[in-house]
């Protein structure tokens, strides 16, 4: 197995947990679940679903651009959201941030998310 490399910005929130913001395995990045924290304040986002889905993939943006691409190299998205009626909030905005072929992608009903958001999301790239 090649070496793990461990991606941090601290333009995106510090782990909560016991976890690496990403992990890095050859041209493989991994990218933690993002939840809509603000990196300064650790604090949730206030707002709507839509303002929470850009502070997510704002988030994701800084730790792939740390990983040394552009969410322009996901391969793979899962999102999670307690609230399914939010699905289509997050798909208009997911366009703002991902250019097309939009990446292979999953979107789950969950029953609660960390810190109780409305939002999680995680990734991998291919650089």
């Amino acid at each position: 197995m090649s070496k793990k490399e461990v991606i941090h910005t601290d333009q995106s929130p510090a782990a909560i947990g016991p976890y690496s913001q990403a992990i890095k395995v050859g041209s493989t990045v991994y990218i933690s679940g993002q939840i809509p924290l603000d990196p300064n304040t650790m604090e949730l986002v206030e707002g709507d679903i839509t303002a929470q889905a850009h502070r997510v993939f704002q988030n994701m943006r800084a730790v792939a651009v740390a990983a040394g691409g552009t969410l322009d190299n996901a391969v793979k998205v899962n999102i999670s959201l307690p609230d399914l009626g939010n699905f289509a909030a997050v798909n208009e905005v997911m366009k703002e941030y991902f250019n097309k072929p939009y990446p292979a992608r999953a979107c789950v009903g969950v029953a609660a998310l960390p810190k109780d958001c409305d939002l999680e999301v995680e990734a991998i790239l291919a650089l």
